[in-house]
């Protein structure tokens, strides 16, 4: 009976989908060409060099280096191997869904176990600095102060989550056999990276075509999401279905002292970060403060769109998602309780108020990560284009090899 209904539900979001593409044809390809824009411009060409990094370095033994190097904090913080240090800082630096995307290539090296790929997976997917201080900060809020805040609250956040996680698994780990712990040895690091390396029998050449074809592969499948969500978004508020879901958001928000207008956004954001945080950027509140925990909330959240991209990474892998689905709830609202306690030591202590409107900074402002976004949005479709030529050349190669 389960199963039946699972398939009424499944074609029933299809026939959904279908009609509603029939219905609303023209504002379907405004949105799904928003999404494309998004994907090309900045997504595709802002991840593809940290992907093809991370695969390179897996295949040269790199990520073991680090493994025995950062095994003496990462047991003890995170109860994960020392290899997990990789993810953490990847994800940080890149953003979503790279956390995912290696984590699941060190379930397949076994450098992990699955209950450690769940810890792994839970704290490593977070949103970049450049969409905290590009997008969201300078392009949506015009405010460079505000992302200082953002980010600060978003790692704190996702550390923590990191921290509480540790102790998922417990008791299915109770059976197995412990490691032993060792202490920082950079000999040791050096002979398991080169034993590593020496299991690598494949011509350099060829792992560097795999890094970028499986990278490539990669993003194509998260650019698909994008404009699928960005899509759907768009055909739930004309069909009417989006404000009715916020209707019942509505009436709690005057209880937090929010106005009732944040409830269609926050809604929004809950689907797709982007389209969230510019939808409440734009409306009108007392204070910068109620906007800023709302997109503190979403980011922790990931949104379904990127939680989506990251359950087609670890479909392939024994990886559960529940345990990430969790850890984004957790870390949402850990970041907004950060956010309340660090609003005026972060924010306001370093600002001049000299009016009663809230001080932004101009876009002009001098930005390192403002300055990268407005240039990937250049150079991006270049990059882009190139890289999707290399994949088709190493493709059409690897054929006339076999």
């Amino acid at each position: 009976m389960k199963q039946k209904l699972k398939t009424l539900g499944y074609a029933g979001i299809s026939i959904f989908l279908c009609l509603s593409l029939i219905r609303f044809p023209d504002q379907a390809l405004e949105a799904a060409i928003r999404g494309l824009n998004m994907w090309w411009e900045v997504v595709f060409p802002s991840l593809l060099p940290f992907f093809i990094t991370a695969e390179l370095l897996l295949a040269f033994g790199v990520v073991k280096f680090l493994g025995v190097l950062f095994e003496p904090i990462m047991r003890p913080l995170f109860n994960i191997p020392g290899a997990g240090s990789f993810g953490w800082i990847m994800g940080m630096a890149s953003g979503y869904p790279t956390g995912a995307k290696i984590a699941a290539r060190l379930r397949e090296e076994k450098q992990v176990t699955q209950i450690e790929a769940e810890r792994l997976v839970s704290f490593t997917n977070n949103s970049s600095p450049l969409f905290i201080f590009g997008a969201i900060s300078a392009g949506f809020f015009y405010n460079i102060k505000l992302g200082l805040l953002l980010a600060i609250c978003h790692y704190s956040a996702n550390t923590i989550v990191g921290v509480i996680m540790r102790f998922h698994g417990k008791k299915q780990e109770q059976h197995l056999t412990k490691k032993k712990r060792y202490s920082f040895s950079l000999k040791r690091a050096f002979q398991e990276m080169h034993r590593n390396r020496l299991k690598n029998t494949r011509p350099f050449g060829e792992i560097l075509g795999d890094a970028v074809l499986n990278s490539i592969q990669t993003l194509v499948m998260v650019g698909g999401f994008i404009i699928l969500f960005s899509v759907l978004i768009k055909l739930l508020f004309l069909m009417d279905i989006t404000p009715i879901i916020a209707a019942f958001i509505e009436p709690v928000l005057p209880i937090f002292e929010m106005p009732k207008e944040l409830g269609l956004p926050f809604i929004s954001g809950l689907f797709e970060i982007t389209v969230g945080s510019n939808l409440i950027s734009q409306v009108t509140t007392d204070s910068l403060l109620q906007k800023a925990i709302l997109i503190s909330f979403i980011l922790g959240f990931n949104g379904l769109s990127i939680q989506a991209q990251v359950a087609s990474i670890l479909a392939k892998t024994d990886i559960r998602f529940y345990p990430y689905f969790l850890a984004r709830l957790l870390h949402g609202t850990i970041a907004v309780i950060l956010t309340i306690l660090l609003y005026k030591p972060l924010y306001l202590d370093r600002i001049v108020i000299n009016s009663n409107e809230i001080p932004a900074a101009t876009i002009q402002d001098s930005s390192i990560w403002m300055n990268t976004y407005y240039f990937l949005q250049n150079i991006g479709p270049s990059i882009t284009i190139l890289s999707l030529a290399a994949a088709i050349f190493i493709i059409i190669y690897k054929i006339k090899k076999t």
